[in-house]
């Protein structure tokens, strides 16, 4: 992947578009490289090693992911029904669910405060990352808001001998805004009062993420999951790790039947990942049985993080 970006900085796009590669990769790391906006993201660690499906499930089922050390639970909130019958909103999933999360994460760290403001603020954002807020994007946006507002969480951690285990809402409380109020249509939520405990893991364990990359993936929550992974994971090796396809299947591939499948799926967006995070090193393992990850620098430096916060 180096090859790659030493010619799109030496020689430009058109002549890596002649390289033996994915369209989709060069062209996601042709935008990265353009970037110039140098804005920086956060992601507590839990969701670097375990994240959201990325396919709706039904409303009622709750979703369980693992990895070799952490446990994610997720169960589906309930909001009024008709009758006095409440019903599940489902738990969130896809590419927006991921942005929003990142955008709370950010700014809960940028402001040291639990609460964090939404409506034109979050327009905003996720305009930066490339998504329109209004029409189905809006709609979207909104569904995935309340999910995430009244889903409740299970981190199940695993260090040793012993398991820890935290029960947690992602927010304590949210300000919604009436849909038939007149005023401002496109904005859901107001205002938002992350959890305590949730706020507490995030500030002990942020890990940092470089918006430009984000924004080059936006629409693809897999490439989104498998960046996020490396960005927590890379700096903390000490020395080459393999990591089998069955290990990798379930942190990545849960809905995935075959494994031939999920490779054929994972290996593309690991390709995408990547493409941009220039300083990350990851092969396949010459004997087909899974990845190697080799030890590197964080996507973004201590120093770009200092003059952000």
């Amino acid at each position: 992947m180096q090859t790659l970006h030493k010619i799109l900085q030496d020689n430009g796009r058109q002549a890596a578009l002649q390289l033996d590669i994915d369209r989709q990769v060069v062209e996601a790391a042709a935008a990265y490289m353009a970037d110039e906006q140098n804005g920086v993201g956060f992601l507590y660690s839990g969701w670097c090693q375990a994240a959201l499906p990325h396919r709706r499930l039904a409303d009622h089922k709750g979703w369980q992911l693992e990895s070799d050390q952490v446990c994610l639970i997720i169960e589906p909130g309930m909001k009024r029904g008709a009758a006095g019958e409440p019903v599940p909103v489902g738990v969130p999933y896809g590419s927006r669910a991921r942005l929003i999360l990142i955008y709370l994460q950010s700014e809960a760290i940028r402001t040291n405060s639990r609460d964090i403001e939404l409506g034109k603020s979050l327009r905003a954002w996720m305009g930066r990352m490339n998504i329109p807020i209004g029409g189905k994007n809006l709609q979207i946006v909104r569904d995935q808001m309340e999910r995430i507002s009244r889903s409740r969480l299970s981190f199940e951690v695993k260090r040793g001998g012993t398991v820890g285990l935290t029960n947690q809402n992602i927010m304590d409380s949210a300000v919604f805004m009436d849909p038939s109020a007149e005023g401002d249509n496109e904005t859901y939520m107001h205002m938002a009062r992350l959890s305590e405990g949730f706020f507490d893991g995030l500030r002990r364990h942020p890990v940092p993420l470089d918006e430009a990359a984000i924004r080059a993936l936006s629409n693809n929550s897999m490439a989104l999951d498998i960046y996020s992974w490396l960005a927590y994971r890379l700096h903390s090796l000490s020395r080459p790790t393999s990591i089998t396809w069955h290990g990798l299947k379930a942190q990545f591939g849960l809905n995935f039947g075959q494994l031939k499948n999920f490779k054929a799926r994972f290996l593309p967006n690991l390709q995408l990942a990547l493409a941009v995070y220039p300083a990350a090193k990851v092969l396949e393992q010459d004997d087909g049985k899974g990845i190697i990850l080799y030890p590197g620098q964080p996507p973004v430096g201590k120093k770009a993080i200092s003059l952000k916060l």
